[in-house]
């Protein structure tokens, strides 16, 4: 357990090694981790359906609330979505990199745990570089839920994060204290119109404004 700390919670940074072992650990269907612009996150390879599971037994989260997924730049919408409405490239222009999660269609044979009743999956592409450089890395989407339990207060450092899941994940990604004082908002475009699942970091006076704004 010590050495796990040692190894894992570099105050200067995450090393190449650390970094390195992460990567090969989401290849091999492994759950780590990670800083986001907001909390710390389980993160997973999204399209390793084992792996998604065992991202929702760690959380312990109800199928009502899908998995949201990070990814490395928005040519990896093509690989996870049918459709990109004008209303979320909008919002993309003004709001990515950063706490913005976007519903969109998401493509039938991704992970059950990801898609909402209606077929939905959230994404977005974080603003926290370690984050992005993951994704990149790895190739592919990976999960973005909050590191904690159902239930329990986010994790907003390493140390919140190992007091949770220290017995069963074996890599922790250290970012310092997270300044994130709620989730990323996350809005579903339904018929060309905005609904709002969740208010986060992003108000709903600044979606309007960047709806409104002239480009």
């Amino acid at each position: 357990m010590s050495r796990k700390k040692i190894e894992n919670s570099e105050r200067k940074g995450v090393s190449a090694k650390v970094f390195s072992r992460a990567v090969d650990a989401l290849k091999r269907g492994e759950v780590i981790v990670f800083p986001t612009e907001t909390f710390y996150g389980l993160g997973a390879d999204a399209f390793n359906e084992t792996a998604v599971e065992q991202v929702v037994f760690l959380k312990g989260r109800k199928p009502e609330n899908p998995i949201p997924v990070i990814i490395a730049g928005r040519e990896m919408l093509k690989d996870i979505v049918t459709d990109v409405p004008t209303v979320a490239r909008k919002l993309m222009e003004r709001f990515w990199p950063g706490p913005l999660t976007l519903v969109l269609p998401g493509k039938k044979n991704l992970p059950a745990p990801l898609l909402n009743r209606g077929g939905g999956v959230g994404v977005r592409i974080s603003s926290h570089p370690l984050a992005t450089r993951l994704a990149r890395e790895l190739g592919r989407p990976l999960t973005a839920t909050s590191a904690n339990p159902s239930g329990k207060e986010p994790a907003r450092s390493i140390e919140e994060a190992m007091s949770y899941f220290s017995s069963r994940i074996e890599i922790f990604l250290d970012g310092g204290r997270l300044k994130g004082r709620k989730g990323s908002t996350v809005v579903e475009i339904v018929d060309g119109m905005l609904k709002v699942v969740r208010e986060g970091e992003i108000t709903l006076s600044d979606l309007g404004k960047a709806l409104t704004a002239k480009h």
